[in-house]
């Protein structure tokens, strides 16, 4: 990372700056050699200082076919975005937070959905227990992202 002092090293602040992202963005390997990017929901799970990101979509598409070929990903999150506008010096800048990572993705098995469901809940209604209809979670492809590496950065305001 060339800004050090922007580097975000604790683990524990890399998750927080990903608990406050609402999106993820997660990059697969498409067949044409182009990366193929999409926003997502997601949940997190940490244990022992591993970190798993979890999904669900349909169970058929590009993304299933795509991680059926190449399970490498690579993920973004970024929150609280500032633009900063200082007219009397003709300059523009933009505070963040981010988090950028890379991993395997494997789809879950059934009997481990509800659970990266119930993660994917806690992501958008911490502490509440969100119900969800588990009729759903047949009908759902759920996969989790095993964060092999990832990296933290800050701009603060100025």
């Amino acid at each position: 990372m060339r800004r050090k002092d922007r580097e975000i090293k604790e683990l524990e602040e890399m998750l927080a700056v990903m608990r406050r992202a609402e999106v993820c963005h997660l990059a697969l390997n498409d067949a044409d050699g182009y990366p193929y990017v999409l926003p997502l929901n997601f949940g997190i799970e940490e244990k022992d200082g591993h970190v798993v990101l979890y999904f669900h979509s349909a169970l058929t598409g590009k993304k299933l076919d795509l991680l059926a070929r190449d399970s490498r990903a690579a993920f973004a999150v970024d929150t609280k975005h500032q633009l900063q506008y200082f007219e009397e010096k003709g300059y523009c800048t933009y505070a963040y937070e981010s988090v950028l990572g890379r991993g395997r993705l494997r789809l879950l098995a059934e009997e481990e959905k509800a659970a990266a469901l119930a993660a994917l809940m806690d992501h958008y209604h911490p502490g509440q227990h969100a119900w969800y209809n588990p009729a759903a979670i047949p009908r759902t492809a759920v996969y989790a992202l095993e964060v092999e590496e990832m990296t933290g950065k800050r701009k603060l305001p100025k």
